[in-house]
């Protein structure tokens, strides 16, 4: 891939929380990347953001031309707290509602895929009725898809439920509007132990865009580190994660998800992993001049 031809986007998280949308989208731009990935969490005050009034989707769509980045994509993981497997009939009913509004402030403001959690259940038990009533729910989530044209890619998650490609393409199975992707994160692949070189394969047609960030292997005696493990020191093997991708002619996006509120100087730590993964781009000659 060419440099022209890349896009790399960096996750929100990464970014000062207490910026505006302009501020926000212009030290990403400062940074070197071409794009910001939103964040809808189970936090209120973003779970807040899927209510904006109209003044406030035209000035985001404002700042985002503006800025000469875009924000094509949205991490909604809203769904821990509201969960579409769960066994409370209103919180499905919620999970449901979100979905719809996440949908619709997507379609407003330009954003093109909607990555999902990959979860039935998080803070409760999950087992056979929590993953039919997932099916359940998702079904809805597959029309509404299909009705507003926005796609839903599924996360590879920090749990059980859905932690390979070869899962979601069980999924997928199920589930086939062309509207449903997969939006693999290589670390939470790799934590899981999954034959990466043979699930970016198997997955390649429903890839919608990869999260790039590392993480420490769950063992028989240990429950894995999936957040905040700094680039380089855990289990991902990124240059055979590119070598892959170059393998396979991958051309989408690729987002850093990193999280630098802890950090003193968050724009040291996002320059320096942005350069470690250009580094390891140009060692898989994924990136070339």
């Amino acid at each position: 891939m060419r440099q022209q031809d890349l896009r790399l986007g960096i996750y929100e998280k990464a970014l000062p929380h207490d910026l505006s949308w302009s501020e926000r989208l212009a030290m990403a731009k400062r940074l070197g990347f071409d794009f910001v990935e939103m964040s809808i969490d189970e936090t209120d005050e973003r779970l807040a953001r899927l209510d904006w009034d109209l003044s406030q989707r035209m000035q985001f769509v404002s700042d985002t031309l503006h800025s000469g980045l875009s924000v094509p994509t949205m991490c909604l993981s809203g769904h821990r707290r509201f969960p579409l497997g769960s066994k409370d009939p209103s919180v499905r009913r919620h999970a449901l509602s979100i979905m719809e509004k996440a949908i619709k402030l997507a379609l407003d403001v330009g954003i093109r895929v909607i990555q999902i959690a990959g979860y039935d259940e998080y803070y409760q038990s999950s087992d056979e009725e929590t993953d039919r009533l997932f099916r359940q729910s998702f079904a809805q989530c597959e029309r509404m898809a299909r009705t507003y044209q926005v796609p839903l890619s599924f996360e590879i998650m920090d749990t059980a439920y859905l932690n390979s490609i070869d899962t979601f393409l069980a999924l997928k199975r199920e589930f086939t509007s062309s509207w449903i992707g997969v939006y693999p994160d290589v670390g939470n692949l790799s934590a899981w132990g999954n034959d990466l070189d043979r699930q970016l394969r198997e997955g390649h047609d429903w890839i919608s865009a990869i999260h790039l960030k590392d993480t420490i292997a769950v063992t028989d005696d240990h429950p894995g580190v999936f957040k905040e493990v700094p680039f380089g020191t855990g289990c991902v093997d990124f240059t055979g994660v590119f070598r892959t991708l170059r393998d396979i002619g991958y051309t989408g996006p690729l987002v850093i998800e990193m999280w630098t509120g802890k950090e003193r100087d968050p724009q040291h730590a996002i320059a320096s992993a942005r350069s470690f993964i250009v580094e390891h781009m140009r060692e898989a000659r994924f990136l070339e001049d």
